[in-house]
């Protein structure tokens, strides 16, 4: 599978796929019992109107679960994410080496106009000095 990462990485990204698959598994099996319960065909020696609040509870219990489910996979895919954010160093360096980059070709670009507006200051500077040595009004 991941013949390159740490054994405790593999563990961490087992356990990951173990609650994802309870999770959903969990999901599933409630929603199909609600499912089940709802059609109202299952035969009992309970009075009618016992038999309806046990299967109301029975629904409420399963519906309990998959909203538990569902929170468990929330929590699942933050951890995820900070386990990403945490230890994605690749993606991290490769990050700060592209900024790196673009922020060398910004200072190079700025340092090129800076040297040209130099050149132009100093050569209209020049022309400044020469027009007013020249000047008969200094």
């Amino acid at each position: 599978m991941h013949r390159n990462l740490p054994q405790n990485k593999e563990a961490l990204l087992k356990s990951y796929t173990t609650r994802l698959k309870e999770d959903v598994k969990s999901m599933l099996e409630n929603f199909e019992e609600i499912i089940k319960l709802a059609k109202g065909d299952n035969e009992s020696q309970l009075n009618r109107m016992t038999q309806i609040e046990q299967d109301t509870f029975e629904m409420q219990v399963r519906a309990a679960n998959i909203v538990r489910a569902g929170e468990s996979l929330m929590k699942l895919v933050s951890d995820i994410k900070q386990y990403l954010i945490l230890n994605d160093f690749p993606s991290v360096n490769e990050a700060i080496t592209q900024n790196s980059k673009l922020f060398r070709t910004k200072q190079q670009e700025c340092d090129q106009k800076l040297m040209s507006l130099k050149d132009d200051i100093a050569a209209d500077l020049y022309d400044l000095e020469d027009e007013y040595f020249t000047s008969i009004y200094k």
